[in-house]
């Protein structure tokens, strides 16, 4: 499990350390309104421990639409319309517990077989603050797929069911 968490931090740590870089790309994927409503996959934290804290220090909740959500409790390839939307908060930790703090980001995967063939059949952004009119993905082959490409088995996802 805990390689599971490193390598889906590694992807936004690559994301959020290239969001200071050129114009995005408009690939087609948005922000979905709604999605802290969805199916919620996990929560994890990245604290100082982590050594992507820097980049990618926080708290992150994932969640999976309802296109998506009877594939991913059966462990089957996801349809097409299928999105996962991770939140990125920063945190703090009072009296030993975790407390979810401001939003830091908005990570959006989007399944379209024919329109991503090239990364997995999944588009990819990273919204900055969550702003839907700050994405910072230019390169998702790069910044995205490279790191999901050990989960093909999976369907190039990280997130798995845990009943």
């Amino acid at each position: 499990m805990r390689h599971k968490i490193k390598l889906f931090s590694a992807t936004l740590a690559v994301l959020a350390l290239t969001s200071m870089a050129a114009q995005p790309a408009d690939d087609g994927v948005r922000k979905p309104n709604g999605y802290r409503n969805w199916f919620h996959v996990n929560t994890m934290v990245v604290d100082k421990g982590s050594p992507l804290f820097d980049g990618l220090g926080g708290m992150h909740n994932v969640h999976v639409n309802p296109t998506g959500e009877a594939a991913l409790k059966k462990g089957k390839p996801y349809p097409n319309k299928t999105m996962f939307v991770t939140d990125l908060h920063d945190f703090s930790v009072v009296d030993g517990s975790y407390v979810m703090g401001n939003l830091k980001g908005v990570a959006v995967m989007v399944k379209d077989a024919k329109k991503y063939a090239s990364t997995g059949g999944w588009g990819f952004q990273f919204f900055a603050g969550g702003d839907p009119k700050k994405p910072v993905v230019t390169d998702a082959a790069k910044q995205c797929f490279a790191c999901h490409e050990p989960k093909k088995s999976q369907d190039y996802v990280y997130s798995t069911y845990i009943p």
